[in-house]
């Protein structure tokens, strides 16, 4: 007899026991990324690099733009993926 031909059963067993696990802050970080990826394009497509131009009231009216479209990626994300209530 094999070892693991004992050991696959014991496994499955122990598998239907322990309790589940959720993907939530997984999908949350992958979500994020690629609202940060989005974000990098925006900027790129205004002639900005990302994480260069500090958001004030005399930023550039593409670089707001972005800024808010990133602010709507990430409130979706963590409406979705974490399942967390937004005010």
């Amino acid at each position: 007899m094999r070892p693991y031909t004992l050991f696959l059963p014991i496994l499955a067993a122990v598998a239907t026991v322990l309790p589940t696990a959720s993907a939530g802050p997984i999908a949350y970080g992958l979500c994020q990324t690629g609202c940060n990826a989005l974000a990098v394009a925006c900027y790129a497509g205004a002639g900005f690099t990302f994480g260069t131009v500090v958001a004030a009231a005399a930023a550039p009216a593409a670089v707001l733009a972005c800024n808010a479209a990133l602010g709507t990626c990430s409130a979706a994300c963590a409406a979705t993926a974490l399942l967390a209530p937004i005010p």
